[in-house]
């Protein structure tokens, strides 16, 4: 009989990503981006305009907010969107106004891309009566209704069925609109996920199932938490697929108004790998023990802020003087939300069961 070795049992995957130091190295590799000027993707100078500052926005809010974070003004989570602003706001200028938007607990950049206000965003991680869910939702609830930005959600994977509804939705009231539900790398081996894909190609929803793949499940480099390339997951289904650069606007721009309106016509779903990178940790309790320094000086070098910076500076869009411009009146914006928020009531006690139900005297089982 063979004797089994305890050393021969290896659960970790074998031969994937490559080791250095005991550390395994990151390998989400970035497809080209477009070559496509901002012209022949339709975009104007003022969208352009318009996109730097939405960026620059989200960039600033979120470097505040974790400055806040630190200085005890809130508690609990905190996920911050840093390195991903260009796939936010790509999606929401390639989509309809009207399209609905669902993502994980990463969502203030969607939440301002989205018309909340840098004001309504702070006072909710304050805690705040203010805030977009009245300082009952924080970090990981920021949600705008009436933009059809349906929010935030904590659990991991548990909004993708959400998403899938609203494309149900909207098929069945005949609207023309479709859905997109966001969520990270680290949910796509959920099984709401494909739940979700598999009716979602039976009946024909108008949805994307879009991976914000930023390389990290938490501190768990993708390669070591899901078998071969995500985007494979569409094969399963027999669902359209696409992987797209999320460091740079454009191509998310581009790819994204192609697949919408792809999706609007046909009636069918899509599954669409984003591959980007977070410049902080996951959380901000994360000490980043997993990647280098030198892994993430790689990533900055391509910041998709300042590539759309050198952008518009190198074709005589703005000059340095008209972006300093809009940059100083970012800040005021957020310095403001800062002081807005400070100073804002928490919800009265009164307030603790509101909004849990959709009837004033909702009917209970004894």
């Amino acid at each position: 009989m063979a004797e089994n070795k305890k050393d021969d049992i290896v659960f970790a995957p074998k031969g994937i990503g490559d080791e250095k130091d005991g550390a395994v190295q990151k390998g989400v590799d970035l497809p080209a981006p477009t070559r496509k000027k901002h012209k022949s993707l339709g975009l104007t100078e003022d969208d352009l305009k318009a996109m730097y500052e939405q960026m620059y926005l989200q960039r600033r809010f979120e470097e505040r907010s974790m400055q806040q974070y630190q200085k005890g003004k809130f508690g609990g989570f905190l996920h911050l969107y840093i390195g991903q602003e260009a796939i936010s706001t790509g999606t929401v200028f390639a989509f309809d106004d009207k399209d609905d938007i669902i993502t994980g607990y990463r969502d203030h950049g969607w939440g301002l891309c989205r018309g909340l206000t840098a004001k309504e965003g702070m006072a909710e991680l304050f805690g705040k009566a203010t805030g977009c869910s009245k300082g009952k939702g924080g970090s990981m609830h920021f949600a705008n209704a009436k933009e059809h930005f349906w929010g935030g959600y904590g659990i991991v994977g548990g909004h993708i069925p959400i998403g899938a509804g609203f494309a149900f939705a909207n098929k069945y009231k005949g609207t023309g609109n479709i859905s997109a539900t966001f969520f990270g790398d680290g949910a796509v081996d959920q099984g709401a996920l494909h739940e979700s894909m598999n009716i979602a190609q039976l009946w024909k929803l108008p949805v994307l199932f879009v991976v914000e793949n930023n390389g990290y499940s938490m501190g768990t480099a993708a390669k070591r938490h899901t078998v071969a390339e995500i985007v494979d997951r569409a094969k399963g289904y027999g669902m359209k697929s696409a992987v797209i650069n999320g460091m740079d606007v454009f191509s998310v721009y581009e790819k994204m108004k192609e697949i919408a309106d792809d999706v609007r016509e046909n009636s069918e779903p899509y599954f669409i790998e984003i591959r980007t990178y977070r410049y902080r940790g996951h959380s901000m309790s994360d000490p980043q023990k997993y990647r280098t320094k030198e892994e993430l000086e790689e990533y900055q070098k391509i910041d998709p802020i300042l590539k759309l910076r050198d952008y518009i500076l190198s074709n005589d869009i703005m000059t340095e003087e008209e972006i300093t411009e809009v940059e100083d009146k970012v800040e005021e914006e957020v310095l403001e939300a800062v002081e807005f928020a400070d100073n804002s009531p928490f919800p009265d006690d009164d307030e603790l069961y509101d909004d849990m139900f959709a009837y004033d005297e909702p009917y209970f089982h004894v």
